[in-house]
């Protein structure tokens, strides 16, 4: 709508003549659910149902809407499941540490709601059960016990001496 509205045209006739200009153009054909009912017409709206459905349909995180604390114990929880993929035992006390450090922030604060318990983990705790819930690493067969290299050096200097 680049038009401004004519003075003296009330603001109901202007919009419903743009709408039918827009229909004669062709505008509203081929829309996205055309023809489809609307959904939850026959039911009542709260202002939570619709901030949820407008962050679904824009593609957003839900998750975000959470309390903070409730946040952290949901990642807590993902942490403790997901320990059989860590590489290794630096980058667990790190992420450790790091979820630590972030959870007794977010209690160093004032609380936005009701509070939500929220265990600090223990790193040493948290290897071990990483350690245990690793699968075994195939171990590579030891080796027949072969000369090392100063054997095989004695070796040929015999062999030269007698030759």
């Amino acid at each position: 709508m680049t038009e401004r509205k004519p003075a003296g045209m009330r603001s109901e006739d202007w919009v419903e003549r743009q709408i039918r200009e827009a229909r004669e153009r062709g505008a509203f054909d081929n829309l996205e659910g055309a023809g489809k009912p609307l959904r939850g017409l026959n039911r009542t709206f709260t202002s939570e149902e619709w901030a949820r459905d407008w962050v679904q349909r824009s593609g957003g995180d839900l998750e975000a809407l959470l309390p903070p604390l409730l946040i952290l114990r949901k990642e807590r929880a993902a942490l403790l499941s997901a320990l059989p993929t860590f590489a290794s035992e630096k980058v667990l006390r790190e992420t450790v540490a790091d979820f630590n450090h972030r959870l007794l922030d977010q209690y160093r604060r004032p609380m936005d709601g009701p509070l939500i318990a929220v265990g600090v983990l223990d790193a040493d705790e948290t290897v071990e059960q990483w350690r245990a819930a690793r699968p075994e690493e195939p171990q590579e067969p030891e080796p027949e016990s072969l000369p090392g290299p100063g054997r095989w050096q004695r070796i040929r200097r015999l062999v030269r001496r007698r030759g």
